[in-house]
C-alpha cells in the first residue's frame, strides 16, 4: 500500500511520506494522498463556442500593402453600326481622258539663194554669225559660211513664234538692217513672217532668204 503523501509543492513535507492514518499535513495541513510527482496541468481551455475567433494575419513581406484600385473605363458612346459596314458597290471602270498631245510651233526654214537651208530648232532663237569668242553661244540659226558673211551681225535679228498670233515674229537688231518683201524693218519692232516671205539683210541685196514655214 503506497504511503501518503503531501500533495502540496509548496509545503516542506511536499511528497514525503507521512503515517498511514494521517489524513493530513502535519505541516500545511492540506489534505494528503498518494502523490508521487506533480503532474502538470494544462491550462483549461474555454469550450470552442467561447473561444476567441482567430484573425487572420497576413503574411509579413518588405513591400508595402497597397490596395488595389479598381480600373475605372469612361462610358462610351453606342457605336452606329450602320455607319460601319457599308456594302461594296461595283461601279463600271472610268474610261480614260483623252489628252490631246502638247502643240508645237511649226518649223521655220530660210533657204539662200545659193540653195542652202536653215532651220530654226526650238520656237524661238537668233540669227547671226558664230563669234570668234569662246564666251559666246553661237545663233541658233548659223549664218556661218554664205557669201558676203561680213554683211550679217553676230545676233542680227531675234525670231519667235507667237502663239497667239500664230505666225513667227522677226525683230531687227542688226547693223545694216533687215527688209522684208523690199520694205525695212524698223529695229526693235516685232513683224510678222508668212510662209514664202522675202528676207534681204543689208542694203546691196547680197544676202537673199525665202521664208518657209513648214
Amino acid at each position: 500500500m503506497p504511503a501518503n503523501r503531501c500533495p502540496n509543492p509548496s509545503c516542506e513535507y511536499f511528497n514525503r511520506a507521512l503515517p498511514n492514518n494521517a489524513k493530513v499535513c502535519p505541516w500545511c495541513s492540506t489534505p494528503v494522498g498518494n502523490v508521487v510527482s506533480p503532474t502538470p496541468q494544462p491550462p483549461s481551455q474555454p469550450p470552442p463556442s467561447q473561444q476567441p475567433p482567430i484573425q487572420y494575419q497576413p503574411p509579413a513581406t518588405d513591400q508595402p500593402n497597397y490596395q488595389t484600385q479598381p480600373n475605372y473605363q469612361a462610358p462610351q458612346a453606342p457605336v452606329d453600326y450602320s455607319t460601319q459596314y457599308q456594302p461594296r458597290v461595283s461601279h463600271p471602270p472610268t474610261p480614260p481622258v483623252y489628252t490631246s498631245p502638247p502643240q508645237r510651233a511649226p518649223v521655220l526654214k530660210l533657204v539662200h539663194t545659193t540653195g542652202r537651208e536653215f532651220n530654226l530648232v526650238g520656237e524661238g532663237g537668233y540669227i547671226g554669225r558664230r563669234s570668234q569668242s569662246s564666251g559666246i553661244a553661237p545663233p541658233e540659226i548659223d549664218l556661218t559660211g554664205i557669201p558676203s558673211e561680213g554683211i550679217v551681225s553676230r545676233r542680227h535679228a531675234r525670231v519667235d513664234w507667237d502663239w497667239s498670233q500664230n505666225a513667227y515674229m522677226i525683230v531687227d537688231m542688226s547693223t545694216n538692217g533687215i527688209y522684208l518683201n523690199n520694205n525695212p524693218l524698223t529695229p526693235g519692232m516685232q513683224y510678222r513672217l508668212l510662209n514664202g516671205d522675202v528676207l534681204r539683210f543689208g542694203q546691196d541685196n547680197l544676202v537673199n532668204f525665202t521664208v518657209y514655214i513648214m
